[in-house]
């Protein structure tokens, strides 16, 4: 009787190892799980990203819609000096310091508008990111009400940055990309092509930088041909 008192004992419990193995499936289901919504979660952030890449590059574009490729009151040009001729006019011109004094494309070849970027192009960049009208685009609270610094002024888009590259191409194969001073001699029943004739393909790049990130990411590229 005792005998099988223990044995209807051991038959109602559990033994050691199927808690074990129990344990060990469970485990696996919540790690799974856990993994299935950490790819959802980056999924989502990237869709995220992506979206907000594609608005920045093309407000950018917007902005540069409705401008000449040179500047409308001195051009392109070239100006004799004693170490030879010296290309003008191509970047900012004298006087202007900022969006709202860009007047042509090529105002914008190699600038950067980052929200990290500070005021003066003499590093290269400015605040942004910016929109098409080139105000600087704010970071917006989880209330919906514009974040602002300690100085009063509202917080920039974080962690954005656009960079705006201009090259002249070729005029039959945007590919083949020309320097700035490039010029095609006429000959050979061409008419060639003066210095401020060449179409120019412009490049918006849009990066972005986490919190926790020390360097920057591209995100989306837009590239347009201003003939």
């Amino acid at each position: 009787m005792a005998t099988r008192t223990r044995r209807r004992r051991r038959s109602d419990g559990f033994t050691l190892i199927e808690t074990s193995l129990a344990l060990i499936i469970i485990a696996v289901g919540v790690l799974a799980l856990v993994e299935a919504q950490q790819a959802f979660i980056r999924s989502n952030d990237w869709s995220s990203h992506a979206a907000t890449a594609n608005y920045l590059a093309n407000e950018v574009r917007e902005l540069m819609r409705r401008l000449p490729k040179h500047d409308p009151v001195t051009g392109l040009y070239f100006e004799s000096g004693a170490g030879g001729d010296v290309l003008r006019g191509w970047g900012p011109d004298g006087g202007e310091f900022g969006i709202e004094d860009f007047d042509d494309v090529d105002d914008f070849d190699g600038l950067r508008l980052a929200f990290n970027g500070t005021p003066g192009l003499a590093d290269g960049d400015l605040p942004g990111p910016i929109d098409a009208f080139g105000a600087v685009i704010p970071q917006i609270n989880n209330d919906g009400a514009v974040e602002m610094s300690a100085g009063g002024t509202p917080v920039p888009l974080r962690g954005w940055t656009q960079r705006v590259t201009v090259r002249k191409v070729d005029p039959d194969n945007p590919g083949i990309v020309y320097p700035s001073d490039h010029v095609i001699a006429a000959g050979g029943g061409s008419a060639g092509v003066a210095v401020d004739r060449f179409p120019l393909r412009v490049t918006v790049d849009v990066f972005f930088r986490g919190v926790f990130d020390t360097e920057d990411t591209l995100v989306t590229s837009v590239t347009w041909i201003v003939p």
